[in-house]
């Protein structure tokens, strides 16, 4: 037993050059190794020891998330100060994000259902045999407790996000906020709504503020923080549940289950299609970045920021 538990042992000393330790400590490999020392064992033998022992196959465990942001725990308080300025005020205030691409076609769906016979999918999920790809933007409205769903067909770019922002603002958004003249958007630090693309803030800027007359306050959660955004537990989370196990074979399946999903709550999901073409790697210039009427927040003005109709621009003094 000895000499198991000194082959089984990470050893963290000695030359990297050396190849033995770098060897898969397989049941076999083990006794080999220790046939190797005098000891005539079978790999299952060497399996029934290592039980006897506490060992067991194990998976990596992501836990370490490296040094904390400074402003992690700051940005976190000033969200919710903002969320409760707002829903005080009765001003809108939504939730959104990107859901995973969805490859809709006879694929298999991750998850289980209750059927009395298995459904029977492709063994590939090639792409050139999909229908298309679903792409969910999410938009949740905390004031209300209810989702919108726009599933897009083209890629996931800026532009796709805002214009999704957009049809939720023409019906219902504007008609149940008629006075509101400030609407929130809290989102992720990454991705098409991320922190960092010149596109969405020069979007939120034309289709939004200028269309619309409209102040939109944005506010960004930090970077690897996306589990607390409302719209992944509270309207993706759902959604997830509701067709696991389903093969999503066409679009319309997949608007389907997320028009039905519900929750003890009271979640309510509206859902439709955008099929428009999006072209990616659209440049903003420094020239119309400059045009923007964008106000960067005091606190943490990377991810805190808002974005005001140009007809409200003060005179250069």
């Amino acid at each position: 037993m000895s000499d198991l538990k000194d082959a089984v042992q990470e050893q963290t000393g000695g030359s990297p050059t050396g190849h033995q330790k770098w060897v898969r400590r397989s049941l076999r490999h083990l006794s080999r190794e220790l046939k190797e020392k005098g000891h005539s064992v079978s790999h299952t033998t060497v399996a029934q020891l290592l039980h006897e022992e506490g060992y067991s196959l194990k998976v990596n465990c992501k836990r370490l998330t490296g040094p904390p942001h400074p402003d992690r725990e700051r940005q976190f308080q000033y969200i919710a100060s903002q969320k409760e300025a707002f829903l005080s005020a009765g001003l809108p205030v939504i939730s959104v994000d990107t859901k995973n691409k969805e490859l809709l076609g006879n694929f298999k769906n991750s998850g289980r259902a209750w059927c009395q016979e298995t459904e029977v999918v492709n063994a590939h999920d090639f792409k050139q045999d999909a229908v298309c790809q679903g792409i969910p933007f999410g938009v949740y409205v905390l004031n209300q407790n209810r989702g919108f769903v726009y599933v897009g067909t083209s890629a996931a770019t800026p532009q796709f996000a805002v214009e999704a922002i957009v049809q939720w603002w023409l019906s219902p958004g504007q008609w149940d906020y008629h006075r509101a003249d400030e609407l929130l958007i809290l989102c992720d630090s990454g991705g098409s709504n991320g922190c960092r693309p010149r596109q969405w803030k020069y979007q939120l800027q034309v289709q939004m503020a200028d269309a619309f007359d409209l102040a939109v306050t944005v506010c960004h959660y930090p970077t690897g923080a996306s589990k607390w955004n409302p719209v992944e537990h509270r309207l993706f989370g759902p959604i997830s549940e509701n067709w696991e196990g389903k093969p999503l074979r066409s679009l319309p399946i997949m608007l389907a289950y997320i028009r039905g999903t519900t929750t003890q709550t009271g979640l309510v999901v509206r859902a439709r299609s955008m099929r428009k073409t999006y072209k990616t790697k659209l440049k903003v210039s420094d020239r119309e970045m400059a045009s923007l009427n964008l106000e960067r927040h005091a606190l943490c003005p990377n991810w805190n920021y808002t974005i005001r109709p140009r007809t409200q621009l003060r005179p250069a003094s």
